[in-house]
Parts: C-alpha cells; sequence; structure tokens
C-alpha cells in the first residue's frame, strides 16, 4: 500500500502552505481520458491490469513531455484500453500467455484482437474523433506482438507498457503472478524490458527504477529494516 499519510512531523511545523500547487513533472488523469477510464475500468479487473494501466498511463503522460511531436489524444486513450482485451481471455488462462517458462501467442494475439473491438465500441460511445480513433485501435492490436513501433505515439504506448514492469507495483504483481521474490522478479523484468525500448526517456526511466530496486535487495539495505 502506497503511504498517504505520515507517520509524524518531526519538524515540528506545518508547512503544507509552502508546497507549489502544479510542480513540473505531476500528471494528472482527468477530462477525456478520465471519461474513458471510467468505460474502461471494469474491463480491466484482470490480474490487477487496471493499476498497472493507470501507472502505464502516468509514464506515458511523463514521456509525452519530452516528444512535442507525439499526440496525446492518441497515446492517452490508446493506453487506457491497452489490456482491455485481457477481459475475454479465461481468467485461469491470462498468466499462461506471458509465463517465463513458455508463454501463448495464441492468446496474446486474442487479448489484442478482442482490445481493438471493445475499443472500437468505447470511442464510438463517447463519440471521439475518427481519425485519431482509426491510430488508436491500430496501436492497440499489436501493442505487444508487434516488435516494431509504428510511429512516436505507439512508441510512447509500448514503452509506458514495458517500463511498468520495474516499478515497484510491477515487481510487487510479477512477484505474485509467478510466486518469485523480488530478486527474481526483478532480474525477470529486467530481461524483459531493457533493451526493447524505443525512447530515450524509457530507457533511463526504467534504468532508474532497476537501479533503486536492486538498492532494496543489498544486504546494507536489509540490514536497515532489522529492529
Amino acid at each position: 500500500m502506497t503511504k498517504l499519510q505520515p507517520l509524524a512531523n518531526h519538524y515540528g511545523s506545518d508547512v503544507s502552505a509552502d508546497v507549489p500547487t502544479a510542480p513540473d513533472g505531476v500528471v494528472s488523469l482527468h477530462g477525456r481520458d478520465a471519461a474513458i477510464w471510467e468505460q474502461a475500468a471494469p474491463l480491466l479487473a484482470v490480474r490487477d491490469n487496471d493499476a498497472h494501466t493507470l501507472y502505464a498511463y502516468a509514464l506515458a503522460q511523463s514521456f509525452l513531455a519530452a516528444h512535442p511531436e507525439a499526440d496525446p489524444a492518441v497515446v492517452g486513450p490508446a493506453i487506457l484500453l491497452h489490456d482491455i482485451g485481457w477481459s475475454q481471455v479465461p481468467p485461469d488462462e491470462v498468466l499462461s500467455a506471458i509465463s517465463p517458462s513458455g508463454g501463448r501467442p495464441d492468446l496474446v494475439l486474442l487479448h489484442e484482437r478482442e482490445g481493438r473491438r471493445l475499443a472500437e465500441g468505447i470511442l464510438a460511445g463517447v463519440g471521439y474523433d475518427a481519425d485519431r480513433s482509426a491510430r488508436i485501435l491500430q496501436i492497440i492490436d499489436g501493442h505487444d506482438s508487434r516488435r516494431e513501433a509504428l510511429d512516436i505515439d505507439d512508441a510512447i504506448v509500448k514503452d509506458a507498457d514495458k517500463t511498468w514492469r520495474l516499478s515497484p507495483h510491477g515487481l510487487d504483481t510479477v512477484m505474485d503472478w509467478f510466486g518469485l521474490d523480488r530478486d527474481h522478479a526483478l532480474r525477470l523484468c529486467s530481461a524483459r524490458v531493457h533493451g526493447h525500448l524505443f525512447t530515450d526517456e524509457a530507457r533511463a526511466t526504467a534504468r532508474a527504477l532497476a537501479g533503486l530496486e536492486s538498492a532494496n535487495l543489498w544486504p546494507q539495505r536489509r540490514a536497515l529494516l532489522e529492529p
């Protein structure tokens, strides 16, 4: 659980009035994308895909800041809708699609095709721009199986999706997916992320996340947690 409230105030005074209201780097989910999220969320309640999608969306927003040539109106909906197709795969078969011991490419393709179909209905239902909808659907249908990025929008979606694996939530999730301790999960996710990203921003972020998680495993850090 993410810590949202302090356990103490060692300084002793209230400094909340001195905190900037809109600093660079803090992103949000609102407006057009929030409306799409409301439609997508019920279809994402599979293997923690709902939380994964929110974290991936936040990563995508961060990467967008470095790419003014990218279209946020394509990237945002595409990342929010990219995994809704897993709702059409039997729950007990979902993890077999991405298992370290093999994988089921047929299920990966199925979730992409079904994701495109479901996303088409959602985008039409909210009256989304037709040209952008077509680009969003193209990104969804191939976001995992397609090895190359179609354009910068597709690259950002792919990178945000993969980089999540090295986030604290990503590692927590992968640990429970496959019964791995944190060391094994970090090594598995690193192998599946580094060398498979398209943008410099994602590569730097992935390296930083993996470095921070490495420190969590050092005996020196573990010793600080001992009573």
